[in-house]
């Protein structure tokens, strides 16, 4: 594990056994292999369950829902700026941040920024840049007990107007100074103003954990 890692050793250490078990559900082919490693999966989730105080079907539906090689989930934001402000979307709780969700399947980091854009900020956008890619886990709260590497992209405004929709309920251009309560889980402080850094700078290196 990185040792920037938010998350606590025993996380840590849950996590890393939850991924060896669904390594060796995928490749094993012994019964009595597939047995111990399914067990092996069924005592992390346990352990969590009983750390977070989480029922322990909550647990393997979110820890112990996936098949394959276990690799982090892919999520875009949009960084829409313009003249020094950025485009936030206020979600139902009251909180901001960037547009932007899951990777869905058949999109790309492109296409799926565009479209994040679109559904939650009523915006058309054209992605232009990628200005980071992060790991949540080193730079957002809470700590998941599952990699999740943040694409945030520049992106340049075609068009659009806000619409309430299922997701959001307000959008609004933000100073840096300036910024309404975030949503930290997805958009922190620190990551709007390497969007505005890079919006600033054309020669802008792309930042990466």
């Amino acid at each position: 594990m990185h040792c920037d890692d938010r998350r606590p050793p025993w996380l840590q250490w849950v996590i890393e056994l939850q991924s060896i078990a669904q390594c060796g559900l995928t490749y094993a082919k012994d019964v009595y292999d597939i047995e111990r490693y399914q067990r092996l999966r069924e005592l992390s989730a346990q352990m969590l369950a009983a750390v977070s105080e989480l029922p322990v079907e909550r647990v393997e539906a979110l820890f112990c829902n996936e098949t394959g090689y276990q690799t982090p989930k892919l999520d875009t934001r949009a960084a829409i700026i313009q003249e020094g402000c950025i485009l936030l979307v206020q979600e139902r709780s009251g909180l901001w941040a960037l547009p932007g969700g899951w990777v869905d399947v058949l999109e790309t980091i492109r296409s799926n920024a565009e479209k994040e854009a679109r559904e939650e900020a009523g915006l058309i956008v054209r992605a232009e840049r990628i200005v980071a890619l992060q790991e949540h886990n080193l730079h957002n709260p809470p700590a998941y007990p599952y990699g999740i590497v943040k694409a945030f992209v520049l992106c340049t405004l075609l068009g659009g107007a806000f619409r309430p929709n299922s997701e959001t309920v307000a959008s609004g251009w933000f100073a840096p100074d300036a910024l309404p309560p975030l949503a930290l889980s997805k958009t922190s402080p620190e990551q709007i103003d390497l969007c505005l850094r890079a919006w600033r700078d054309p020669a802008w290196q792309v930042v990466f954990d």
